[in-house]
């Protein structure tokens, strides 16, 4: 992921003359998985990733071929599909706050040492939801994205992985303010959160890294704080992931006030 996103950056800072909406809007949506047949989709797709194409989780926990877990009891979820076959190639969870016991509710609370577990519930634990299971299927993305008439769009398509990505971010987002969540905690790679800083999404540690398929760190991030500082920082980006501007946090700046209105940024 953060190879793909780091490509991004690299695009937008050599400039393209269409937004990032723009260009996702042409071949995705976000939809939520607000239903049993949606949600199995969103569990096949991390089968697919995680069992099969990256081998994260065996294959003989999940036997019919969909990933879940008991997090799944309190979680909810976006995909991603082409508009043009209707196919769904991502997915994401938050994994909602459990108010009778907010000790036990997320997943990486169960790798936090004492004095890290103090700092996370210090936080406004009733409002926070944790980001997980983000997933984009390559077999998925190769085989379902276009129909067979389209092959001009096949190079496009091939290399959309960055902006899906930006996309199922577009989705935390959808989620967070239709569910009155106003922070997300993670389990994140050191990597990745220097490239999601980059892009003014900047994570704060909960305590030291954990070991966890390689070493992770546990952080948190302000909503609200994130959207400002990615509206300020990355206008394009801001433009992507509140779907132009139509998804707000409480305490968000105004986009009428955002300095891409008052002088040219300093990073696109």
């Amino acid at each position: 992921m953060a190879h793909a996103l780091s490509s991004l950056i690299t695009s937008e800072v050599c400039g393209h003359k269409d937004s990032l909406l723009q260009r996702f809007n042409s071949h995705f949506k976000t939809i939520p998985a607000d239903t049993q047949e949606r949600i199995l989709q969103a569990q096949r797709i991390r089968y697919q990733v995680y069992c099969v194409e990256n081998q994260l989780e065996t294959t003989l926990d999940n036997p019919d071929c969909i990933e879940t877990d008991e997090f799944d009891n309190h979680a909810i979820h976006s995909l991603i599909v082409a508009r043009e076959t209707g196919a769904a190639l991502g997915t994401v969870r938050l994994v909602m706050p459990l108010p009778s016991t907010p000790e036990r509710a997320f997943a990486l609370q169960r790798l936090l040492d004492a004095s890290s577990l103090r700092a996370l519930l210090s936080l406004p634990i009733v409002s926070m939801a944790e980001v997980s299971r983000f997933s984009i299927s390559r077999h998925f993305r190769r085989f379902t994205t276009h129909s067979p008439e389209s092959v001009s769009s096949v190079a496009l398509l091939s290399n959309s992985g960055p902006l899906m990505r930006l996309g199922l971010i577009q989705g935390l987002v959808r989620m967070s303010m239709q569910h009155g969540i106003t922070h997300w905690c993670a389990l994140m790679e050191p990597t990745l959160l220097r490239m999601l800083a980059a892009m003014a999404i900047r994570f704060k540690p909960i305590g030291p890294m954990v070991e966890f398929r390689g070493l992770r760190q546990p952080c948190y991030i302000d909503l609200s704080e994130m959207l400002n500082a990615v509206m300020y920082e990355r206008p394009n980006f801001w433009g992507m992931i509140t779907d132009g501007g139509s998804l707000r946090a409480c305490g968000e700046a105004s986009a009428v006030d955002s300095p891409s209105r008052r002088r040219s940024p300093a990073r696109a």
